[in-house]
Order: C-alpha cells, then structure tokens, then sequence
C-alpha cells in the first residue's frame, strides 16, 4: 500500500469514527437480538411440542367467563392510541376490583410479576395457534394466581382484576400481540405493529 493511499484511509477513518463505531454497535446490538428471538423460538417450539395438550385451539374473554357478561370496553383498541382494551365492570369506579381475570386461552405463562409504576401486576401468556404464537398481557391485577413457567388452559382462573397498586379506578387491561418478543412497552402507541386489536381476534377465534 503506498503512503497516499495509506493517509487517505487514516484520514476517512478519523472523520468517520463516529458513524463507524455507531454502525458496529448497532450491527451487535441487532445480532444479539436476532439470537434472542432464535433462542425463545426454539423453546415455545419444544415447550408445546412436549405439552402438546396447551396448543390453543380457541379463545374467550378474560372476564365475565366466557363472553365477557356484566363488562364492558372502557377504552377500545386504538382509541386515545391505545394497544389494548380496558375491561371494567358495568358497575363501574371499583366495583369489579378483585373481580376474576380467566386465561383467554391454552397457553405457557412466560411472565408474572409486579413491576410497579403505571402498570402494576402483569401477566404475559404465549399463545401457539393454527401454527402460530400469540402472546395475551394481563395488566394492572391486583393478585396473581399463577407463576412464570406454567402452563394453563383457557378460561382458568390466573388474577384478580386491579387499579395497579391504586394508579387508577379498576380494571383489566388486556393487550394480544402477533409479535411475542416485544417488551412490555407503554400501553399507548400510534405505531400499532405487533398488537392485535383483542376484541375483533377473540371474536374471530
């Protein structure tokens, strides 16, 4: 390499060294996530393979077993931008806290715990229907009947309807996504990629 060509490349590398580190900790920061993905797809992949009898085959409502009876959506999908429904009890203010929060359908219980602030009490079920992962987030409880690892069948008691350590008047807010391996997120987005509108795909299934 001559000495001309040899400063260029110093020189263009100097200027750019910025816009190339940032490139390469995005490049790895993507490649850890693709490998996230891979890794959590292999294990639903073997989890339902061997409890074959989880494989959703329908779903239901989360409260008022099974179509929702005595409630009602306080705030519907996109709505305010919202990404889930907000089920409360016909009673409304906090007639339904620690009313029961049934699993809409068969499915492994990936997530339960508080993690506190605006969401309170939540449990996060993935779902493999028609070939397919779904995953339901149940938000805001106030008890949790079930733990990480499980496995439950649809319509099974998992929680108790909740105000998220009393951040809000009570209700359930329940969230389906077709893309499982988002995190828990903010509960209100224009950009709906990802989540399901419940009403329509329980409706549908």
């Amino acid at each position: 390499m001559n000495k001309f060509l040899l400063l260029v490349l110093i020189l263009f590398f100097c200027k750019n060294e910025k816009k190339i580190f940032s490139f390469l900790t995005v490049n790895e920061k993507y490649t850890k996530e693709i490998d996230v993905i891979q890794d959590k797809s292999q294990k639903y992949n073997s989890l339902f393979k061997k409890n074959p009898d989880f494989i959703a085959t329908s779903f239901d409502y989360p409260v008022g077993k099974p179509n929702a009876k005595g409630y009602y959506d306080a705030q519907k999908f996109k709505e305010n931008n919202h990404l889930g429904n907000d089920w409360n009890g016909l009673g409304g203010g906090n007639t339904d806290h620690g009313d029961s929060i049934y699993a809409i359908a068969n499915g492994y219980v990936s997530f339960a715990k508080d993690i506190e602030g605006g969401w309170g009490k939540v449990i996060r079920i993935i779902h493999k229907y028609k070939g397919k992962y779904y995953e339901s987030i149940y938000a805001h409880c106030n008890s949790i009947g079930v733990k990480e690892a499980d496995f439950v069948k649809k319509g099974a008691l998992i929680a108790t309807i909740g105000n998220a350590n009393g951040m809000y008047l009570a209700h359930l807010h329940l969230e389906i996504r077709d893309n499982i391996y988002m995190d828990i997120g903010r509960g209100y987005a224009k950009n709906t990629s990802g989540y399901l509108d419940p009403t329509k795909f329980i409706n549908k299934n």
